[in-house]
């Protein structure tokens, strides 16, 4: 009977061994996994190309400083809505006093917003004056490029007083570094590329949405563009705080994501005769 216990128990030996010898091999398999494999594995991989809208870097970033804090300035209350949104609840919104809107048509060279129809028909249809913007992808094509694209797919512009210039929103990358690997002085000249093509094309300087901190860590804080491009800065604060550099005032203001009915609202610095103006040119 002592034979079979020994063999026994030196089998057991064996097994025991066995799984610490797994074990360790799986822990140092574990160890060489890099951290972004991880991050995948637990669902936070890079966002799809398309995905982007306005202020999605700026919340993840900046975050939230304050609600916004009531002026005696006269302000028009605005929504900017991409396919993020989906169908929009426009006479909601109309009945609340927002009066004017902006929708994401584009990103780079091949993204359209499948929603933009009923988006940008939708707040036209209940007396919005509206207009289209959109996400540039630096990395991608040029500016250029991606400013016929834009123009070819929603943001033109038309002299009906219901059509708002088209928007260049500029800001951190959501697919991965913030700058786009772009220098400064590569960054702006993009920009410009984009801008001059929009003005060649339609006829209007259209504006640009951005972040303080992201102009100035992105382009240098560059100031040459405030002279004929409107600036709609992002800031989720109680204030519009500081602005980039060449803009001595903001025309638009993005100051939460969280707003009633869809999350991105906005104000317009005037009243709404001001807005209309814009529209006109």
């Amino acid at each position: 009977m002592r034979r079979p216990i020994a063999v026994a128990t030196r089998h057991s030996r064996l097994l025991t061994s066995g799984v610490i010898l797994a074990a360790q091999s799986l822990l140092l398999t574990l160890s060489a996994v890099p951290a972004s494999a991880s991050a995948q594995a637990d669902g936070t991989s890079t966002p799809v190309r398309g995905s982007a809208y306005m202020g999605r870097g700026v919340l993840a970033h900046e975050g939230v400083q304050g609600r916004p804090v009531e002026t005696r300035v006269a302000q028009t209350e605005g929504v900017d809505v991409s396919s993020h949104q989906g169908n929009v609840a426009w006479s909601t919104l109309w009945k609340s006093g927002v009066k004017w809107a902006y929708v994401k048509a584009t990103e780079g060279t091949s993204y359209r917003n499948p929603y933009f129809a009923q988006q940008y028909g939708g707040s036209y249809d209940v007396g919005m004056i509206r207009g289209a913007y959109h996400f540039a992808t630096p990395d991608t094509s040029g500016g250029a490029a991606q400013a016929d694209y834009f123009v070819d797919h929603g943001g033109g512009w038309s002299k009906d007083g219901k059509t708002l210039p088209g928007v260049l929103d500029i800001e951190y990358n959501p697919y991965g570094a913030t700058c786009y690997g772009r220098t400064h002085s590569q960054m702006v000249s993009w920009i410009r590329a984009f801008l001059d093509r929009y003005k060649q094309r339609t006829g209007r300087h259209a504006a640009v949405y951005t972040s303080t901190n992201w102009w100035t860590q992105c382009t240098g804080n560059y100031s040459g563009f405030g002279a004929d491009n409107p600036l709609w800065v992002a800031r989720y604060a109680s204030t519009v705080g500081a602005l980039p550099a060449g803009w001595d005032f903001h025309t638009m203001w993005q100051y939460t994501s969280s707003g009633p009915t869809v999350g991105d609202h906005d104000k317009f610095n005037g009243a709404l005769d001001r807005v209309k103006a814009l529209a006109k040119g």
